[in-house]
Parts: structure tokens; C-alpha cells; sequence
């Protein structure tokens, strides 16, 4: 099989570098819809050492901690995951507007630079590598059964189906759906890929 690599795939010594595996615990800082006696009970396992229940939950964090802390737990469990990873464009998501015929620069805040910039410190192989990791930790939360959507567009679509093929291997099905995006002031190649992976 054609193996993609890229700068720092692989360590010294020819092996490959695996994604890092820091179980931090959670901790819950609001949730929705929920009772008083829902919320007490929950702090209530949370004092005690025991977890409550996992359900309707939006972690917020870094996912190199975030999938880690769920290995434990939900390792082969998870019957759908979709991501929509960044895209590699470079962007850093800082917009100019004019007022007045004054220019303005609104520069992200910190929480968007962590949350929402799309550039990498050693281009491509930083982000084939940030990839490599995620696909690899979901691939172990996912159950025999599951699937697992994964959407991009043209920047680097073609790679991240290479390293969906060698993480799942030829016992998955990698199933390739191309969306054209409907909207006249989008270039016609701007079309956006997402990935199915599910057992054969």
C-alpha cells in the first residue's frame, strides 16, 4: 500500500510517532436544561470521585487532552463521529472593515486564536501530523460498528483520505462524498469533501 509521509511522522528511529496520551479529568462548567436536583446529584458523584453520567455534554478543550481523557471510558463505544477539522487555508481569521473611510484590523481574540486560526507552525506536516493523531485516537473511540464523517474541502481533502485509508486500513470502507457548494460568488473548485468510514 502507498504510504504519505511527512516530516515528523516518524522519530529517530524509524518509528512512528504516536499521539499523546494525557487523561486530564473533566470538569463540568455549565449545563443546559438541567433540574436543580439534576445539577445537585451531578455534584454530588463529582465530590464523591465517581462520574456522572455521560450524556448531552460539550467538552470544550484541546482535542489532544479532550480524546485522550475519553479513552478510558469510551474506547470503542462511539457509533457516530463526525468532525470538520480545519481546512489548512492559512487563514488566521482576522477581518479588515472600513468606517468612515477609516480601516479597522479586528484581530482574533485569544480564545478564537486557540479555537478557530487555520495556520501551522511547519505548514503541511504540522497539520498532516495534527491529523495523523486525531484520526488515530477516534479510530480507537470508535465501535466495531461505527462510522465516522470527516469534512474538508479541496486544500487537503487528498491527504486526509490517505491517512483515513492507512489508519483504517483495507477492513473499512472509505467512502468519498464530493459537495458542491451552491453559491455564485464561491470559484467552481471550491467543493467540499467528506469521508464515511464504516465496516464493510
Amino acid at each position: 500500500m502507498t504510504e504519505l509521509i511527512w516530516d515528523g511522522k516518524y522519530d529517530r528511529d524509524g518509528r512512528k510517532v504516536a499521539p499523546l496520551r494525557v487523561a486530564l479529568p473533566f470538569q463540568a462548567v455549565e449545563t443546559v436544561n438541567e433540574s436543580a436536583q439534576e445539577r445537585q446529584r451531578t455534584l454530588d458523584l463529582f465530590r464523591t470521585g465517581r462520574d456522572p453520567d455521560w450524556r448531552n455534554r460539550l467538552i470544550w478543550g484541546d482535542k489532544k487532552y479532550v480524546l485522550a481523557a475519553l479513552l478510558p471510558e469510551l474506547t470503542g463505544k462511539a457509533d457516530l463521529v463526525y468532525i470538520d477539522p480545519p481546512f489548512d487555508t492559512g487563514a488566521d481569521f482576522s477581518f479588515r472593515v472600513q468606517v468612515d473611510g477609516e480601516e479597522f484590523t479586528k484581530e482574533p481574540s485569544i480564545i478564537e486564536q486557540e479555537a478557530y486560526r487555520d495556520t501551522w507552525g511547519r505548514g503541511l506536516d504540522s497539520y498532516l501530523q495534527w491529523f495523523y493523531e486525531t484520526i488515530v485516537l477516534l479510530r480507537e473511540l470508535l465501535a466495531d460498528e461505527g462510522s465516522i464523517y470527516v469534512h474538508l474541502d479541496w486544500h487537503v481533502g487528498h491527504y486526509a483520505k490517505a491517512v483515513l485509508d492507512e489508519v483504517f486500513r483495507h477492513r473499512e470502507a472509505v467512502v468519498e462524498h464530493i459537495l458542491e457548494v451552491a453559491q455564485e460568488a464561491i470559484p467552481s473548485e471550491d467543493h467540499h469533501r467528506q469521508w464515511r468510514v464504516q465496516p464493510p
